[in-house]
């Protein structure tokens, strides 16, 4: 009789919170969704896809399109169906057996299940106290452990804290191991390395749709690297991996570099709203810190995280639930406006 293997066995699948509620500030997704005019662009591109062909292979107008947005070469990108699939071609791939990888806690939990699933080696640096990267420290680790690969977000989910552009410059330079930036949230930020990918050897640079963009259903993400890397990776990944509608979708959304550009500074202006109203309303309370962020969403760490969780549950109001910390995300002005009212009746009840 055919039994599983021990690493999957066991697993179960990734099953979001389920149900319809008001607002739903848990994914980290853009809050609102893209405007008329965009998706008429859709329908027109829609129209003039040939279901019966496969898609291009190198996604070359989608990757022309992002790379005009964010003024990189083209040749340095390769399109992926969300950037969760080149983090597991990454760990497939480019890892050998008795390779070693390094990841950061807490960070984005994916990077090390993929790790299990490719049966990489896969050790943990943790931050300190006030959820911050030690480089330095990092650096002795990946150099005194001969690590092979080094993986982690910047700005980092689930904390929204990050690292600055020249301490990233400075990791970088000073190990062997090939390095992943994850940054799906740097488009809220100003310290990304991507205008220096060219000068490192050991660079990868991840970007995303799902987040600013606001494209979280066509699964985009792209690898940025130096022409060597760029070509390992696109000999590796699977031939159409990236279907035709959302290829034409994602050129469409890049091109409209204005709307994107004012959208972020929409976002970042609700964010600030959000974290100055969780400051406040944490003054109140003696069991909640509230850290600073440079995301689209905030995070705190409160003895009560199960009890706010339900408490916002039952006003129809969704947050990320992580164990003795709550992940909030950025909504609109209204969301905002909503989920600190919100918190502000739970305190009154519960002081």
């Amino acid at each position: 009789m055919y039994e599983l293997n021990d690493k999957i066995k066991n697993l179960v699948p990734y099953e979001p919170i389920s149900g319809t509620y008001a607002i739903r500030l848990d994914a980290n997704e853009c809050p609102e969704n893209l405007p008329d005019d965009i998706r008429a662009e859709f329908a027109e591109r829609l129209g003039n896809i040939a279901f019966n062909r496969y898609p291009d292979p190198m996604a070359t107008r989608l990757v022309d399109s992002f790379s005009e947005y964010y003024a990189v070469k083209p040749e340095l990108v390769t399109a992926g169906n969300g950037s969760d699939e080149l983090i597991f071609l990454i760990e497939a791939a480019f890892m050998q057996k008795g390779d070693k990888m390094l990841v950061v806690s807490p960070d984005f939990s994916m990077y090390n299940f993929y790790s299990s699933i490719c049966e990489v080696s896969c050790r943990t640096f943790y931050k300190n106290e006030a959820l911050d990267i030690d480089v330095d420290a990092l650096i002795e680790t990946v150099n005194r452990d001969n690590i092979d690969l080094l993986m982690f977000s910047n700005p980092c989910n689930p904390t929204g804290r990050g690292i600055t552009r020249a301490d990233a410059e400075k990791l970088v330079r000073s190990v062997n191991a090939l390095v992943i930036l994850d940054e799906a949230y740097m488009d809220f930020w100003t310290e990304s390395l991507l205008d220096k990918i060219e000068d490192y050897s050991n660079l990868i640079i991840f970007r995303t749709a799902s987040k600013l963009v606001g494209a979280a259903a066509l699964r985009l993400g792209f690898a940025v690297a130096n022409p060597a890397i760029s070509r390992a990776l696109k000999a590796v990944k699977s031939p159409y991996n990236v279907n035709s509608v959302s290829q034409a979708f994602g050129e469409v959304v890049y091109r409209h570099k204005d709307y994107l550009q004012k959208r972020q500074k929409t976002i970042v202006n609700h964010t600030k709203i959000l974290y100055n109203g969780l400051v406040e309303w944490a003054r109140t309370r003696q069991d909640v810190t509230v850290y600073s962020t440079v995301a689209n969403f905030v995070f705190m760490k409160t003895g009560c995280s199960r009890d706010i969780w339900d408490y916002l549950k039952q006003q129809s109001i969704v947050v990320r639930l992580m164990g003795d910390c709550l992940r909030v995300t950025a909504g609109t002005e209204q969301e905002v406006a909503a989920v600190l009212g919100a918190l502000r009746t739970y305190g009154e009840n519960r002081v």
